[in-house]
């Protein structure tokens, strides 16, 4: 059976830190919680806000993980789950050279999600009679990380109220990219006034298939592909 791993990003790993940790039994079930941030505009006269996007919000990646050390014994012998539950713990603590917590990814059969771990809660629930506990449930919630890079590459924004690069294509003119951009090929001195093709495109009537061009946003044009 294929087990749950953490694993640490190689710029966060420190002395103290275990850089792959396998989960002792992986999760019985997770949940995953993704939500967006709506602003309220008021408008008088009418029966409710306009909800205008701000932005999206954190998606997060909760469970919980169980640890037991009692095949070791339960007498003098008995081994502390603590050895087991601590390097998950750990995770949620500021380092002492990165000043955070560390970046960890968490791999389980298809799921790969890179982030923060931003809560733990430990529940011991089993001790020997020298009170060593010996099983504990770890309540763990990750919040996604993503870099401002990484979440624009994602987006690939494809709209005309966002400006995009594109290859010019054989046979193609400004004006059929206009219309194939914006819906309308009059735009294209809009696209051959930006800055970022003045140089790549010296005569408008004529298009060297294989640059690429700037195609800037424009506001309230009907985008189509």
């Amino acid at each position: 059976m294929e087990r749950a791993v953490i694993e640490i990003d190689r710029r966060d790993r420190q002395i103290g830190l275990e850089p792959r940790i396998s989960v002792q039994f992986n999760p019985a079930e997770y949940s995953m919680a993704k939500g967006a941030q709506f602003a309220e505009i008021a408008i008088p006269g009418i029966d409710a806000p306009i909800l205008q996007f701000v932005r999206g919000q954190t998606q997060t990646l909760t469970m919980e993980l169980f640890f037991d050390t009692t095949e070791s014994g339960m007498g003098e012998d008995a081994v502390s789950v603590t050895t087991k539950t601590e390097p998950v713990y750990l995770l949620s603590q500021v380092q002492s050279e990165t000043h955070a917590p560390p970046r960890v990814t968490f791999f389980w059969g298809e799921l790969s999600f890179k982030a923060i771990v931003d809560n733990v809660q430990q529940k011991f629930t089993l001790f020997n009679p020298d009170g060593i506990p010996l099983r504990a449930t770890l309540s763990v919630s990750f919040k996604e990380y993503q870099s401002l890079e990484e979440q624009l590459a994602k987006k690939n924004w494809q709209s005309a109220d966002h400006s995009k690069k594109r290859m010019v294509k054989r046979n193609e003119t400004l004006a059929l990219i206009a219309f194939r951009e914006y819906g309308d090929a009059g735009l294209w001195r809009h696209i051959y006034d930006d800055q970022n093709n003045r140089d790549l495109i010296p005569n408008p009537r004529r298009l060297q298939p294989g640059i690429e061009i700037t195609i800037p946003a424009i506001a309230g044009v009907a985008f189509r592909r």
